[in-house]
Protein backbone atom coordinates (compact mmCIF):
# COMPACT_ATOMS: atom_id res chain seq x y z
CA UNK A 1 0.00 0.00 0.00
CA UNK A 2 1.18 3.52 -0.72
CA UNK A 3 0.63 4.56 2.91
CA UNK A 4 3.21 1.99 4.04
CA UNK A 5 6.04 3.54 2.01
CA UNK A 6 8.80 4.91 4.21
CA UNK A 7 9.82 8.50 3.59
CA UNK A 8 12.02 11.07 5.23
CA UNK A 9 12.00 14.84 5.01
CA UNK A 10 14.94 17.18 5.48
CA UNK A 11 14.39 20.92 5.72
CA UNK A 12 17.27 23.28 5.05
CA UNK A 13 19.21 20.28 3.74
CA UNK A 14 22.94 20.40 3.12
CA UNK A 15 23.66 18.62 -0.16
CA UNK A 16 27.03 17.05 -0.96
CA UNK A 17 28.36 14.94 -3.84
CA UNK A 18 25.85 16.44 -6.29
CA UNK A 19 25.52 14.59 -9.59
CA UNK A 20 22.13 15.57 -10.99
CA UNK A 21 23.54 15.21 -14.52
CA UNK A 22 24.45 11.55 -14.01
CA UNK A 23 28.02 11.92 -15.22
CA UNK A 24 30.32 8.96 -14.86
CA UNK A 25 33.00 9.37 -12.24
CA UNK A 26 35.16 7.48 -9.77
CA UNK A 27 32.14 6.71 -7.58
CA UNK A 28 29.32 6.89 -10.15
CA UNK A 29 28.15 4.91 -13.17
CA UNK A 30 27.13 6.84 -16.28
CA UNK A 31 23.47 7.86 -16.05
CA UNK A 32 23.09 7.43 -12.27
CA UNK A 33 21.74 10.77 -11.05
CA UNK A 34 22.14 11.30 -7.32
CA UNK A 35 23.28 13.48 -4.46
CA UNK A 36 23.87 13.00 -0.75
CA UNK A 37 22.26 14.71 2.23
CA UNK A 38 24.02 15.40 5.52
CA UNK A 39 21.99 14.06 8.46
CA UNK A 40 21.99 14.98 12.12
CA UNK A 41 23.04 12.23 14.55
CA UNK A 42 19.51 11.55 15.86
CA UNK A 43 18.00 11.21 12.38
CA UNK A 44 20.90 9.00 11.28
CA UNK A 45 20.40 6.65 14.25
CA UNK A 46 16.65 6.38 13.58
CA UNK A 47 17.21 5.79 9.88
CA UNK A 48 19.88 3.14 10.49
CA UNK A 49 17.49 1.32 12.83
CA UNK A 50 14.83 1.51 10.10
CA UNK A 51 17.14 -0.06 7.47
CA UNK A 52 18.21 3.01 5.47
CA UNK A 53 21.69 2.97 3.89
CA UNK A 54 23.27 5.69 6.04
CA UNK A 55 27.01 6.22 5.56
CA UNK A 56 29.56 8.30 7.42
CA UNK A 57 32.17 10.84 6.30
CA UNK A 58 35.32 10.49 8.37
CA UNK A 59 36.04 13.48 10.56
CA UNK A 60 39.18 15.49 9.93
CA UNK A 61 39.64 16.12 13.64
CA UNK A 62 40.11 13.25 16.11
CA UNK A 63 37.69 14.64 18.68
CA UNK A 64 34.96 15.36 16.13
CA UNK A 65 32.36 12.64 15.35
CA UNK A 66 32.00 11.29 11.82
CA UNK A 67 29.31 13.01 9.73
CA UNK A 68 26.30 10.87 8.75
CA UNK A 69 24.82 11.18 5.26
CA UNK A 70 22.57 9.30 2.89
CA UNK A 71 22.74 9.08 -0.89
CA UNK A 72 19.50 9.92 -2.70
CA UNK A 73 18.88 8.67 -6.24
CA UNK A 74 17.17 10.93 -8.78
CA UNK A 75 15.24 8.80 -11.27
CA UNK A 76 12.83 10.10 -13.90
CA UNK A 77 11.93 6.69 -15.38
CA UNK A 78 9.14 5.24 -13.27
CA UNK A 79 8.02 7.88 -10.82
CA UNK A 80 9.57 11.26 -11.70
CA UNK A 81 10.34 13.50 -8.74
CA UNK A 82 8.97 17.01 -8.40
CA UNK A 83 11.98 19.35 -8.46
CA UNK A 84 11.30 23.07 -8.17
CA UNK A 85 13.99 25.75 -8.43
CA UNK A 86 13.02 29.05 -6.84
CA UNK A 87 14.57 32.41 -7.72
CA UNK A 88 13.50 35.97 -6.99
CA UNK A 89 11.43 36.04 -10.18
CA UNK A 90 10.21 32.50 -10.80
CA UNK A 91 9.47 28.97 -9.70
CA UNK A 92 10.85 26.64 -12.34
CA UNK A 93 9.89 22.96 -12.46
CA UNK A 94 12.98 21.02 -13.50
CA UNK A 95 12.80 17.84 -15.55
CA UNK A 96 15.25 15.19 -16.70
CA UNK A 97 16.75 17.59 -19.27
CA UNK A 98 17.12 20.60 -16.96
CA UNK A 99 17.82 19.15 -13.48
CA UNK A 100 21.58 19.08 -14.16
CA UNK A 101 21.66 22.85 -13.56
CA UNK A 102 21.65 21.99 -9.83
CA UNK A 103 25.12 20.44 -10.01
CA UNK A 104 26.72 23.89 -9.77
CA UNK A 105 23.92 26.07 -8.43
CA UNK A 106 24.52 28.20 -5.34
CA UNK A 107 21.86 26.78 -3.05
CA UNK A 108 20.43 29.06 -0.39
CA UNK A 109 17.78 26.68 1.00
CA UNK A 110 16.83 23.12 0.07
CA UNK A 111 13.86 21.17 1.43
CA UNK A 112 13.31 17.61 0.24
CA UNK A 113 11.38 14.40 0.73
CA UNK A 114 12.82 11.03 -0.27
CA UNK A 115 11.03 7.70 -0.38
CA UNK A 116 12.32 4.22 0.29
CA UNK A 117 12.79 1.37 -2.10
CA UNK A 118 13.53 -1.94 -0.38
CA UNK A 119 15.71 -4.19 -2.52
CA UNK A 120 17.09 -7.73 -2.39
CA UNK A 121 19.83 -8.99 -4.73
CA UNK A 122 21.89 -12.18 -4.35
CA UNK A 123 20.88 -12.64 -0.73
CA UNK A 124 21.71 -9.05 0.23
CA UNK A 125 19.06 -6.47 0.98
CA UNK A 126 18.73 -2.82 1.92
CA UNK A 127 16.73 0.34 1.57
CA UNK A 128 17.62 2.88 -1.11
CA UNK A 129 16.42 6.49 -1.02
CA UNK A 130 14.78 8.01 -4.12
CA UNK A 131 13.94 11.68 -4.47
CA UNK A 132 10.20 12.33 -4.24
CA UNK A 133 10.13 16.15 -4.12
CA UNK A 134 12.62 18.96 -3.70
CA UNK A 135 12.27 22.72 -3.47
CA UNK A 136 15.53 24.62 -3.91
CA UNK A 137 15.94 28.36 -3.43
CA UNK A 138 18.90 29.65 -5.42
CA UNK A 139 21.31 32.27 -4.07
CA UNK A 140 21.39 35.01 -6.71
CA UNK A 141 24.05 37.67 -7.06
CA UNK A 142 23.37 41.35 -7.78
CA UNK A 143 23.66 40.97 -11.56
CA UNK A 144 21.31 37.98 -11.66
CA UNK A 145 18.70 40.01 -9.79
CA UNK A 146 19.32 43.12 -11.92
CA UNK A 147 18.97 41.28 -15.23
CA UNK A 148 16.35 38.74 -14.25
CA UNK A 149 13.84 38.21 -17.02
CA UNK A 150 10.26 37.20 -16.53
CA UNK A 151 9.01 34.30 -18.63
CA UNK A 152 6.90 36.78 -20.64
CA UNK A 153 10.01 38.73 -21.67
CA UNK A 154 11.93 35.75 -23.02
Amino acid sequence: MADDVKTFMVEDARLVFRNFSGKEGQYNREGDRNFSVILDAKAADEMLADGWNVKFLSSREEEEPDTPYIQVAVNFSNRPPRVVMITSTARTHLNEDSVSVLDWADIKVCDLIARAYDWTVNGKSGTKAYLQSMFITIEEDELERKYALTEDAE
